[in-house]
């Protein structure tokens, strides 16, 4: 499925998510790596055979993860996988649009990481073959060979050829097991890379379980000191009732004069009502010449509604009868400044005339 010899590095799969790196101070927050969604693309270098993820933010490289065989992609939630890089010491975590997105490259994860196993189980039998440790065994039977050459040859039931046989197979033999005990180192070291990795990562989730019991319990002893304070208060509570039933209780010897206190109220309480009863009744009786009141009442209102539209009705009149007369001193005033007018007008002919009938005299008298 994946290429196996490419003479340069080429992209496998590519998809499109949010990238985010786990905070190296906390070990639980998430920082997000990149702004908006990125391409996040599978590599295989056929130069060193390995598989790498990789994620190109502008110029910088967000993510460059070669895959390993004991890595492992976790889906924490619908739209939202994760996996940690012990090499590069962090953990990356990708937000994926739709569901199907974080599927498929789940899945692709998966292949990869096979993909990466098989790799390096062919790169540690290429190592195997050009380890010159393997070779230890090819001059021992060339040895063999030459004194074979030298010494006669052994007796034998099944003729000659038995002991050259016999003699190739024990050098097979070895050389297996050289091979088998360099493929052991191999495995084991790789099996101590996975335990260290396992164990590394175990570590930092014991330290955030630990770290998120402490909180809870720090807030445990929060509540539990609330609650303390709250049966306290409920403690005095209930003391002080019991003070009380206690003083009630030391009472009881005097209930018995209060109780004829209360008998003696009581019987005076029921002649009084029976007092307001009869009133009551006498009041009852007294209803008739109230009603008869009531419609004399009634018709002293009428009287006095009536009244009271005369009363309006001649004020309207002398209001209507003052603007006359308002209009008539009014007039009366034009009028009387008219005749003072015609008089000031008549006094200075009068005064003509009298100048004249002057002079007419002089005029005679000469």
């Amino acid at each position: 499925m994946y290429p196996q010899h490419r003479e340069r590095e080429q992209p496998i799969f590519s998809a499109r998510a949010h990238v985010f790196q786990i905070d190296p101070a906390t070990k639980r927050n998430w920082i997000p790596a990149s702004k908006h969604a990125v391409t996040v693309s599978f590599f295989y270098d056929a130069s060193r055979n390995v598989y790498r993820i990789i994620s190109v933010g502008g110029t910088k490289a967000i993510i460059n993860s070669t895959v390993t065989p004991n890595m492992t992609f976790t889906k924490t939630s619908q739209k939202f996988g994760q996996w940690a890089d012990s090499r590069a010491n962090t953990v990356y975590g990708l937000g994926f649009a739709t569901e199907q997105q974080l599927h498929q490259f789940s899945e692709r994860f998966k292949e990869v990481k096979e993909a990466a196993r098989l790799a390096r189980e062919k790169s540690q039998e290429k190592f195997e073959l050009s380890n010159p440790g393997l070779s230890i065994a090819a001059p021992q039977l060339s040895q063999d060979l030459s004194e074979e050459r030298q010494t006669p040859p052994m007796l034998s039931v099944n003729g000659p050829g038995e002991d050259k046989l016999f003699r190739s197979k024990s050098a097979d033999t070895e050389l297996s097991s050289e091979k088998e005990r360099v493929r052991k180192m191999l495995s084991e070291g790789s099996i101590c890379e996975m335990n260290l990795e396992a164990e590394l990562f175990t570590l930092q989730d014991s330290n955030a379980k630990l770290v998120a019991a402490l909180q809870e319990a720090s807030a445990n002893v929060e509540q539990w000191k609330k609650q303390l304070a709250a049966y306290q208060v409920e403690t005095e509570r209930l003391r002080d009732q019991v003070a009380e039933l206690e003083a009630q209780g030391g009472q009881q010897g005097s209930s018995d004069s209060t109780k004829e206190e209360l008998t003696q109220s009581l019987q005076e309480l029921e002649a009084l009502l029976r007092e307001k009863d009869e009133e009551i009744c006498i009041l009852q009786s007294k209803k008739s010449g109230v009603q008869k009141l009531e419609k004399e009442r009634e018709e002293a209102i009428r009287r006095l509604q009536h009244v009271e539209m005369r009363n309006m009705e001649l004020e309207r009149q002398v209001e209507k009868a003052e603007q006359t007369l308002a209009a008539s001193l009014e007039e009366r005033s034009r009028t009387e400044s008219e005749v003072q007018r015609v008089i000031d007008v008549l006094d200075v002919k009068i005064f003509d005339l009298n100048d004249l009938r002057q002079s007419l005299a002089k005029l005679v008298e000469k």
